[in-house]
């Protein structure tokens, strides 16, 4: 039942993080303007601390659970936000050049370039993002107290069973294996 919470909540946060990143990648990745003027907002939001936008989140959300699914869409989308506009950023010329021959019109642009082209950069986004958004959930229940593997963990140290954080750790370390596996 911890683990179930705990996935539910990574797979809400992560969902939503990736409607997010993967569209404004593309746009961040298609426009040079786009992408100077959001560059240093995405250096400036990206590391910071997935603790410290627990906080935020509860002051706007009101409740721990959807705090929780907040905290770990803020953190996971970067991954996929900085990798999708790189692959679209990285267009070679040469297909940019047969688009505009061709006179692509911006949908077949989208789905028959861009998409093919950046699509391993999504992925490898989305795989980063994953793994970012399991580890923030340990943190996240930690705080916010309830249900999930996180407040197990914390739970089990307050009282005293470290063997249980020890299996904990084992576990959380398997199940981050077998999401990265997925």
């Amino acid at each position: 039942m911890q683990l179930w919470l705990s996935l539910k909540r990574v797979f809400a946060g992560f969902g939503l993080g990736a409607l997010i990143a993967v569209p404004l990648g593309i746009a961040v990745g298609t426009s040079e303007g786009l992408r100077a003027m959001l560059n240093p907002v995405i250096q400036i939001l990206r590391p910071i601390s997935p603790l410290a936008w627990f906080p935020v989140g509860l002051a706007a959300l009101q409740a721990s659970e959807p705090a929780s699914i907040f905290v770990i869409a803020i953190t996971s989308l970067w991954p996929t936000l900085i990798n999708t506009a790189l692959g679209v950023g990285s267009i070679p010329q040469d297909y940019r050049n047969v688009a505009k021959v061709f006179a692509f019109s911006p949908w077949t642009y989208l789905t028959r370039v861009v998409l093919p082209h950046s699509l391993p950069y999504v992925f490898t986004g989305f795989r980063l993002g994953m793994g970012t958004a399991w580890m923030v959930i340990v943190a996240a229940e930690m705080l916010a107290g309830g249900m999930g593997i996180g407040f197990f963990v914390w739970d089990s140290y307050n009282s005293g069973q470290l063997d249980y954080v020890m299996a904990s750790l084992l576990f959380i370390g398997l199940v981050g294996w077998g999401l990265d596996a997925l």
